[in-house]
């Protein structure tokens, strides 16, 4: 029988897990020239979010403590810089290819983390902020990084054409 915590944690790693094929899915049905596009008039494109999330999800293995990032680079290009400031970008299946290693890599190291290691600071929290909030964990984490794919999901479903029947 489960504890409370690992039915907590598992139901996080669900809805990330989620998230992630979503997000997977909706990827591998998106052309190369939908990629391109701006998910709306004036807002980043396909392309940037591709890199986005995947930077994002890279610069989760340091702050958990799984590693170093595989891919540094691509936080300045899709982080720090917005959209269309350089033109420097790797290609689209580039970026897909380092999305997929990226999520492996932490599907790959979440299955080896125990209840209790969830519960723990993560690196971007000093030790004395932690004593003063508890819920700046590893599994909290994994929540927030979640909400952030779901946000751009959102916009990302713009990419794709309306099915219309008419």
């Amino acid at each position: 029988m489960k504890t409370q915590q690992e039915l907590f944690i598992k139901m996080v790693l669900d809805a990330w897990n989620i998230h992630i094929k979503r997000t997977d899915d909706l990827f591998n049905s998106l052309s190369d020239e939908q990629l391109m596009r701006e998910a709306s008039p004036g807002r980043n494109r396909g392309i940037y979010l591709l890199g986005h999330l995947t930077a994002i999800h890279d610069k989760m293995l340091p702050l958990l403590g799984l590693g170093e990032s595989l891919y540094p680079e691509l936080y300045e290009l899709f982080v720090t810089s917005p959209d269309k400031a350089r033109t420097d970008i790797p290609s689209i299946s580039d970026l897909k290819l380092s999305w997929k290693k990226v999520n492996s890599a932490l599907t790959e190291h979440f299955s080896r983390i125990t209840p209790d290691e969830w519960f723990r600071k993560h690196n971007a929290v000093s030790e004395d902020d932690f004593a003063r909030e508890p819920h700046r964990n590893k599994l909290n984490l994994i929540i927030n990084r979640t909400n952030h794919l779901a946000n751009h999901l959102g916009q990302l479903i713009f990419l794709k054409p309306p099915n219309r029947q008419d």
